[in-house]
């Protein structure tokens, strides 16, 4: 029976040089990800890129895939951070308006770094780390289940719950299927087609 790889750091840094050495790790990380792929990455090659020794790499994490997790979760850290910046933006503004702008969040949020967003959806299950997804997903229903609530009296439905279920995922999937599968629906001259359409499949439902 294959053993299950450590995917926890073995320390967190806690000064300033130890915090770049570890920023430059996961930021090497990445790069050799979206470069050469999952399986022909190693720590030898991410300590190399990162400029740091490999002794130093294994004093905070002890295997490629405790370097993959800490990708994940610093993408999945930046995403969230534009999902509560943007709704905090709309959080008085009626519908009409909050929908195309909290889709076209969405989507710029995924065109940040498309390459490593796809590497890492294709990796995350092999980590065993699937519960960092669900708990950005848990997130980002509660801050827009947050946002019907306070706009209650602009809606046609009843089941706050179900309706975040169905606007978050649909949202979600369309915008992560065209990452990984449609990229020409994410050039500067589509995607402003993508967010009106998407836009208008959301309002239909709320309204």
């Amino acid at each position: 029976m294959a053993r299950k790889p450590l995917t926890k750091p073995r320390k967190y840094a806690s000064q300033e040089r130890s915090r770049a050495t570890v920023d430059a790790l996961i930021a090497a990380t990445a790069r050799v990800l979206v470069k050469e792929g999952f399986d022909k990455a190693s720590t030898n090659r991410i300590a190399e890129k990162a400029g740091v020794s490999i002794g130093s790499l294994y004093q905070y994490f002890p295997c490629k895939e405790s370097l993959v997790v800490a990708v994940i979760e610093r993408h999945n850290q930046e995403l969230m951070q534009v999902v509560h910046a943007t709704l905090a933006e709309v959080a008085s503004q009626p519908i009409e308006k909050a929908v195309p702008r909290l889709v076209l969040a969405a989507v710029e949020a995924h065109r940040v770094d498309p390459k490593l967003h796809r590497v890492l959806a294709e990796q995350t299950p092999r980590t065993g780390k699937l519960e960092n997804i669900e708990a950005y997903n848990r997130d980002a229903h509660a801050l827009f289940r947050a946002y019907l609530e306070g706009h209650r009296d602009e809606l046609r439905v009843a089941d706050l719950d179900l309706a975040t279920f169905i606007c978050v995922t649909s949202i979600e999937a369309l915008t992560h299927t065209a990452v990984l599968h449609h990229s020409e629906m994410l050039t500067d001259e589509a995607v402003g087609r993508l967010v009106d359409e998407a836009s208008r499949l959301v309002l239909g439902y709320l309204q």
